[in-house]
């Protein structure tokens, strides 16, 4: 069977310009390692193809002529994936549209009774590994769509849901497709060359704004450490690439098993290795040992999900008071060298102007070397949506284009949307001032933030000063706004499916 895996070319430039991140989908490439024999599959990251997704994507098609087509999508994609099963139904009448990712996974019944249905010929919920294998076999009457746990397959007109199967056994998993099959190329992060991997999978923490739990449950699973150790060589050796982002949902849970992966990485003495790692406050601010450790390992860059500094609003989330936590845990990873990029969410019910400024002022205090700064979003199916819903607050229910952490869903009980949208574009520039590259991003990229010191950021202050000498403060938003709702606009998708392209 011939089969083409599709990730959404949707980005959400929260940190950076939106052309700075290029990252391949580990889903898709997990997904096509891990089918039986006997078939041809590609996979392509259409993030990688945002200027021309109908042309690629229909020329795929034709070239390929897959059986089937699988689109993994996130909640705030779903828009553009829903039109890409609709080019594939036109490109392909006989093809079979497979969905799967975070936002099936949610809301696969809500799916089932709209509209969008007749594009879709099943909907993956969950982890898709063993799901889209079974799936394949079915297709080709060595299996039973009715006998496949986390399926929902067209019978009639409708789709009917069997019930969730059971968590994946990571151990059996393959190393994700890394070779020719990938049919894009490209990846980055700024100029570095990077890929990306897994050592876990879920997390326990209790997080209300957060919609992992549905996908794995309120679990934390691991791979074998000899597995990850050949994830590591296959992208160090085979693809060469030296920067590794690792997906873990919380890299951390497991204090002992992060020191005896780290024991286990410097004993195979990589050179120039950079590790790029999700974690929790905490467990950093908790145990200097690991972070240590996970230094000399090669993790260099860190996300922090430091969300708030009102207590007020960290009991709202569920967070528990991290604040002090966070300054500790940078503390102690700028002690060994690493790079902090603190995460923030703005848009709490009780949020005023001030609450606003004092986050930024908190971000800048504690010398996180970037930010990550998002508007709080009602994610489907959250015990934050509801908490928020029955408050009245939520001022954009089902538009899930705007969903991307970027977009004032919300309102808070002293700012409408509109004004907490401003108000914290506005208080970045004001708090946050022009980014500055601390030692660690700079010698972690001496090209690049050369580039950005001394020719980006001239030039850009040049344009902004001319703009605000035209436009004012007001003026510089709506515009900004105006190019941040183009970024996933995908005008050339639209005209082919009204028949104004080829």
């Amino acid at each position: 069977m011939k089969i083409l895996l599709l990730s959404m070319p949707d980005v959400a430039p929260v940190i950076m310009h939106e052309s700075a991140f290029h990252m391949p989908n580990h889903g898709i490439a997990s997904i096509a390692a891990n089918l039986g024999g006997g078939h041809e599959v590609y996979i392509a990251d259409l993030i990688r193809k945002r200027r021309q997704v109908a042309r690629y994507v229909t020329r795929l098609l034709r070239k390929l002529r897959p059986d089937l087509v699988g689109l993994s999508t996130m909640t705030w994609q779903y828009h553009t994936c829903i039109r890409l099963a609709q080019l594939v139904k036109k490109v392909l009448p006989q093809a079979k549209v497979v969905v799967g990712g975070y936002h099936p996974t949610l809301m696969y019944e809500e799916i089932a009774a709209s509209e969008d249905a007749r594009w879709i010929d099943f909907l993956v919920h969950g982890e898709g590994e063993i799901v889209f294998r079974r799936l394949v076999d079915a297709l080709e009457g060595r299996d039973r769509f009715a006998d496949i746990p986390s399926l929902s397959w067209k019978n009639g007109d409708g789709l009917v849901h069997n019930p969730r199967g059971e968590l994946v056994d990571l151990s059996t998993l393959k190393l994700p497709v890394r070779d020719k099959r990938r049919l894009t190329w490209g990846y980055h992060i700024m100029n570095r060359k990077v890929e990306v991997m897994e050592t876990s999978r879920g997390c326990t923490r209790g997080c209300n704004f957060c919609s992992m739990q549905h996908m794995y449950g309120k679990t934390f699973r691991t791979f074998p450490i000899e597995r990850v150790l050949a994830d590591i060589d296959d992208i160090y050796h085979k693809r060469r690439c030296r920067w590794i982002f690792v997906a873990d949902d919380n890299l951390v849970l497991d204090t002992d098993r992060v020191m005896r992966l780290c024991d286990a990485i410097i004993a195979r003495k990589y050179q120039g290795l950079h590790f790029v790692a999700q974690t929790d406050c905490v467990t950093m601010s908790r145990h200097e040992d690991m972070v240590r450790k996970m230094a000399q390992a090669g993790f260099k860059s860190i996300f922090l999900g430091i969300e708030n500094v009102s207590k007020k609003n960290l009991v709202v989330a569920k967070k528990g008071n991290i604040v002090e936590a966070s300054r500790k845990a940078i503390e102690i990873c700028h002690k060994y060298g690493m790079m902090i990029v603190g995460g923030l969410i703005f848009g709490f019910p009780d949020d005023d102007e001030e609450d606003i400024i004092n986050n930024y002022r908190f971000l800048k205090s504690i010398d996180a070397d970037t930010s990550y700064c998002q508007i709080l979003t009602p994610y489907p199916k959250t015990g934050m949506r509801q908490l928020l819903m029955d408050a009245g607050l939520v001022t954009n229910p089902d538009d899930y284009r705007w969903y991307n952490g970027m977009w004032a869903n919300v309102k808070t009980r002293h700012l409408d949307s509109d004004e907490l949208q401003y108000l914290v574009w506005y208080h970045r520039q004001v708090q946050m001032g022009w980014w500055e590259p601390s030692e660690r991003v700079r010698s972690q990229g001496k090209l690049w933030t050369s580039i950005w010191l001394y020719a980006f950021k001239p030039l850009m202050k040049y344009h902004i000063d001319r703009l605000m000498r035209k436009h004012g403060w007001r003026g510089r938003y709506e515009l900004d706004m105006q190019r941040q709702a183009r970024i996933n606009a995908f005008e050339d998708l639209d005209a082919y499916l009204a028949g104004r392209a080829r």
